[in-house]
């Protein structure tokens, strides 16, 4: 992919707000491994630890690139993807209490090296999805996206916790991304890309159901959630 042509860069924008939107866990997973530290070392166990959990970020990512080559994998990865997107939506508040908070530096590092590498499936999976097979896109998306998860990345929830709409946006990004690849499947042939109107409708609709899912589930959530209050209320 030419790096100075409009789609590299538009890929790597999409890459990089999804690592926004994903980001959440790992704001998390960092808080909680080295939150029983001494001040001065909570700020390695967060540089190293993210370090080292970016390392094998990329290394899987670029693995699963590779793999994307398989026959019905583009569709199997593009339908999973959908599933996140419809989660990002309709996911509940929740901490994992299993992810122990280090009492030394190494500790730390260690759990969140390998909380990151156990819950960043999605992340791999988004990332690989939208870097068509360009390993420097792969790179270059996570690595800018270092400093959003060390440092930015509680902002960012307070902003959707805010402003919910913006999580919406999110999983239209990934929708957008589940829909490209179902498309780049080799065994559809050129049903997809031989007409841009199919191409496009596809994508939109694919957009449009996942949005209306999630916000379906939420209505359903909240009217659940008032028909409870009423009941203890009485």
């Amino acid at each position: 992919m030419d790096i100075f042509s409009v789609d590299f860069w538009s890929s790597l924008i999409v890459i990089i707000f999804i690592d926004l939107m994903l980001a959440g866990d790992n704001a998390i997973v960092i808080g909680m491994a080295a939150r029983n530290l001494p001040k001065d070392q909570q700020k390695k166990a967060v540089i190293y630890g993210t370090g080292g959990a970016v390392v094998i970020r990329i290394i899987a990512t670029l693995v699963v690139v590779k793999l994307l080559d398989i026959p019905w994998l583009h569709l199997v990865g593009g339908l999973l993807l959908v599933w996140i997107a419809y989660k990002l939506l309709v996911q509940e508040e929740h901490h994992d209490d299993n992810i122990k908070a280090g009492n030394t530096l190494g500790q730390s590092i260690r759990t969140i090296i390998l909380a990151d590498a156990a819950m960043g499936i999605d992340n791999v999976l988004a990332v690989a999805g939208a870097a068509h097979g360009s390993p420097l896109l792969v790179i270059l998306g996570l690595l800018i996206s270092i400093p959003v998860v060390v440092w930015g990345s509680t902002i960012f929830i307070k902003l959707i916790d805010r402003f919910s709409w913006i999580a919406y946006i999110g999983s239209g990004v990934l929708a957008y991304t589940a829909a490209k690849m179902i498309t780049h499947e080799k065994a559809f042939g050129d049903f997809f890309t031989a007409n841009n109107l199919t191409y496009w409708s596809f994508v939109v609709v694919v957009i449009l159901l996942v949005i209306a899912a999630g916000l379906f589930t939420n209505s359903r959530n909240k009217a659940k959630a008032l028909q409870q209050k009423s009941r203890e209320s009485h």
